[in-house]
């Protein structure tokens, strides 16, 4: 259960980042620790999307921390491109990480960097789910 005082805490900084937001500005990280269950989640039909981190820093435009559980013969998308440099992390399953046309099979312990506009994706290529934290970032 949240104590009133940190449920006030959150719903101040919800409201300054509203603010910030229509504006155009987004508010700065709070340096924190974020458990599985308090990350945001979102159920797509390839997997379990979670979101632990979303974004500014005092060094970075913007920050998004994530894991995907990805459902067997399932990838997110096509290999693409954006702006944000990015960091994928296997946890659980194998399948294979496409960069820059150069597909490696992956499995827990293995990291994918890829830099910005760099053409990559991921697909699980095994019977069982494939599990990978990423995290993507932009300089200011």
């Amino acid at each position: 259960m949240i104590h009133a005082s940190n449920r006030r805490a959150i719903l101040q900084t919800l409201a300054a980042a509203f603010a910030l937001a229509a504006e155009g500005q987004s508010v700065e990280i709070p340096g924190q620790v974020i458990q599985r269950g308090q990350a945001r989640k979102q159920s797509e039909s390839f997997g379990d999307l979670r979101f632990f981190v979303e974004g500014s820093t005092g060094q970075l435009k913007g920050l998004t921390v994530g894991s995907l559980e990805l459902k067997s013969g399932q990838s997110p998308h096509p290999p693409h491109t954006h702006p944000e440099e990015e960091l994928m992390i296997i946890t659980e399953g194998s399948g294979e990480i496409t960069l820059e046309g150069k597909v490696t099979k992956v499995s827990p312990g293995s990291v994918m960097y890829a830099g910005s506009n760099r053409l990559h994706g991921i697909v699980n290529t095994s019977s069982a789910s494939l599990t990978f934290f990423w995290v993507k970032w932009l300089a200011k």
